[in-house]
């Protein structure tokens, strides 16, 4: 078997194989535009073009593509081989500067929101250097951001680099306050932990609503669920470790960081876990990591369901974005120092956050609001879709004596006066994790844990830098120019504790009592479902911040909250359809023939002997009877639901009727349907239940 460290990013164009193909001049010029985002040269890219080239093909790469992440919620590729025709008329292998700066997909079937005229079709890629080229099969793809030919971005990569941007610029000024001249970038990091549910693709390929939605839209619980906490980190059966092993390997050699792997809390789910890299970069990764994911199942015969609720009933998959602040000279923003300056440092920072996240309680609710998540949210298995924050007995503490100006119980009473006395030293974790909380302190970063598992990193991570930006830079408004600095620090950090502590909040989230307390006396905002929130992405105070930092413009705003909106529209018009579908050529023929092989069994049974009271049968025709014509009421309902859906004015309002409309008669009719799958014999029944497809892995 070959050594990890020998197969560990060998498909990919990275710093290594830079380093060794091109020149040292080349080199440092690509470094300085990677590094400093200086222009690159065009003779430096033609050089840089042909070095990506010759190590593609010799690792049998015979294509190229500009591989770059739309409005879609998944990546996109069109691909051209190296090929060029030679003058004599050979074919010989080219790949030019020019083509690896700029692309031009046909842009005109992507979402944009009204970017663009129906009749425009031209778009535009653009080469990523900051994320490293890989090859994929046989086609070296370059990432690369995505925009309008009027220059709108159409993607998510472009955004988020607008916003480590933002962030940078704001981190260097606090830190230029403290003195310290030496760090060049500030950058964010990421961890994204990825769930995910592996079941047969026999049973899956069975199950309309599966294939089509990602999500079964019937099902009732099976006998046994999650209730014996005997998967949680149990034993990996045999061919979910061959799996794993697999999906380790390919991972690797793509250079992604796959690091922890276990079996979760639903039966026959799992999670992956990676190790922390910059933000852009761990974006990209997560998105490969989910393609691969979905690949790699299928040569072991499974399908890896990445939807945040596949099954109820049982929990459903989060994926953990784990953030952090971090300085090109490897210093950890979010980690208290040993001198006075960088635990006042680390509170300021701190302080940014916890002033971000009450600030933008909405922004964040809505980076993450999809119809899969809002199944999930507030589900006693992932956070409420009320944001708030954890610290921690010991920094919460910390927070309290310096609002209050009052001594700090820690081993010796400490007057917390930042910059004079030392901040009491925090190992990592010195207290619990709250697995409640929307937004957690686990030491030295922060963990967003309402990420649905399907969701891109990007657009969390992109209001979480904005929203920090904009603290910082509020700080950095308010300290620069004053004579006693260390005073207006204590100051600020002091009236931004008192101003922004409702946010915090270290207790059970799971708690209905919370939910009244956070909205009734802290003011706190709620909005459960994506309808609720989206909207508020136009709201002024969004919209001014947003465009100030530059990260979106006030265009490209209204173009993602109409493509939101209409994503989840189009997602739960598609399941409501699917239930039609099902119900009335699967469940309903199901039971009618089921009801009819009663009915002519207690038919022949009379025949024999009139005094048989067939009592169990005829109970049972009874209910599936009335079950039957109660499950054809309901599908007229929801038929005639979907039709008024379509009539509304615009997504808007088409989003708020589905909310108040759809989803419960969406509701009634699986009630109905799911219990007529516990009355009627599983030999007749259409599809694998819940039991089948939750306890089949070997």
């Amino acid at each position: 078997m070959r050594q990890i460290p020998e197969m560990f990013g060998e498909l990919v164009f990275d710093d290594r194989v830079m380093r060794s193909t091109l020149s040292a001049d080349v080199y440092r010029s690509l470094r300085k535009t990677i590094d400093e985002g200086e222009k690159l040269d065009i003779s430096v890219a033609n050089t840089v073009a042909n070095a990506m080239k010759d190590w593609a093909v010799s690792k049998g790469a015979t294509h190229y593509t500009h591989w770059f992440q739309p409005l879609t919620g998944v990546t996109a590729e069109k691909h051209d081989s190296f090929i060029s025709q030679a003058p004599d008329g050979c074919v010989i292998m080219e790949f030019s500067g020019k083509e690896l700066i700029r692309g031009e997909p046909d842009a005109s079937s992507f979402p944009s929101g009204g970017l663009r005229a129906t009749f425009e079709a031209r778009g535009y890629t653009a080469w990523d250097p900051t994320s490293y080229a890989f090859i994929k099969g046989k086609t070296l793809c370059i990432p690369t951001a995505f925009c309008s030919y009027g220059g709108e971005a159409l993607d998510k990569k472009t955004p988020l680099l607008r916003s480590m941007e933002a962030l940078n610029r704001q981190a260097l000024r606090i830190l230029r306050l403290f003195g310290n001249t030496s760090v060049k970038h500030v950058s964010t990091s990421v961890g994204p932990e990825q769930e995910y549910f592996l079941i047969p693709r026999a049973l899956y390929d069975q199950r309309l609503d599966l294939r089509l939605t990602g999500r079964t839209l019937f099902g009732t619980k099976a006998p046994k669920g999650q209730e014996m906490d005997d998967h949680y980190f149990g034993v990996i059966k045999p061919q979910v470790a061959a799996y794993m092993e697999d999906l380790n390997e390919e991972l690797w050699k793509l250079g992604i960081l796959a690091k922890t792997e276990h079996n979760e809390v639903a039966p026959s789910q799992h999670e992956l876990a990676p190790i922390y890299t910059t933000t852009n970069l761990a974006t990209d990764h997560n998105q490969l990591t989910m393609e691969i994911m979905q690949k790699v199942a299928a040569r072991h015969d499974l399908v890896c369901l990445l939807h945040e609720k596949p099954f109820a009933g049982v929990n459903g998959s989060g994926k953990h974005n784990n953030w952090s602040m971090a300085t090109d000279t490897g210093v950890n923003l979010l980690s208290p120092g040993k001198t006075p300056y960088e635990n006042a440092q680390f509170l300021l920072f701190l302080c940014a956050v916890i002033q971000a996240v009450d600030d933008y309680q909405d922004l964040l609710r809505l980076s993450v609001a999809t119809a899969g998540n809002d199944h999930r949210l507030g589900a006693n298995e992932a956070p409420p879709a009320v944001v708030s924050m954890f610290l921690g007995d010991e920094l919460n503490a910390v927070l309290e004596a310096i609002e209050t100006d009052t001594p700090y119980h820690a081993q010796e009473k400490i007057t917390m006066r930042l910059g004079v006395n030392v901040l009491p030293r925090f190992a990592r974790d010195t207290t619990d994790r709250n697995r409640t909380s929307p937004f957690a302190f686990t030491g030295n970063k922060f963990e967003f844990r309402m990420l649905g598992s399907s969701n891109s990193i990007a657009c969390a991570n992109i209001m979480l830098n904005a929203a920090v930006a904009e603290s910082l830079k509020i700080f950095a408004d308010r300290l620069e120019g004053e004579e006693n600095f260390e005073d207006a620090l204590h100051a600020l950090i002091q009236q931004t504790i008192r101003d922004h502590k409702r946010i915090i909040f270290n207790g059970n989230g799971y708690d209905d009592a919370w939910i009244r307390e956070a909205t009734e006396e802290r003011g706190l905002l709620n909005y459960p479902t994506t309808p609720d929130c989206m909207p508020h992405l136009l709201d002024e105070k969004n919209v001014t911040m947003l465009t100030s930092h530059g990260v979106f413009t006030r265009a490209e705003l209204d173009s993602r909250c109409e493509i939101m909106l209409e994503n989840y529209c189009k997602s739960v018009v598609i399941e409501a359809n699917t239930m039609l579908s099902m119900a009335r050529t699967q469940i309903l023929p199901a039971v009618e023939r089921y009801s009819a092989a009663l009915a002519e069994s207690i038919a022949a049974k009379r025949c024999v002997d009139p005094t048989i009271r067939c009592a169990s049968e005829s109970e049972r025709l009874h209910a599936l009877c009335a079950l039957a014509d109660d499950i054809s009421a309901k599908t007229k309902e929801l038929d005639a639901g979907v039709a008024m859906v379509g009539r509304a004015a615009d997504v808007i309002a088409e989003g708020y009727e589905i909310r108040d409309i759809l989803l419960a008669r969406m509701e009634d009719l699986r009630a109905s349907c799911d219990e007529a799958e516990t009355l009627t014999a599983k030999d007749y029944w259409p599809y694998p239940s819940y039991a089948d497809l939750l306890f089949a892995a070997k």
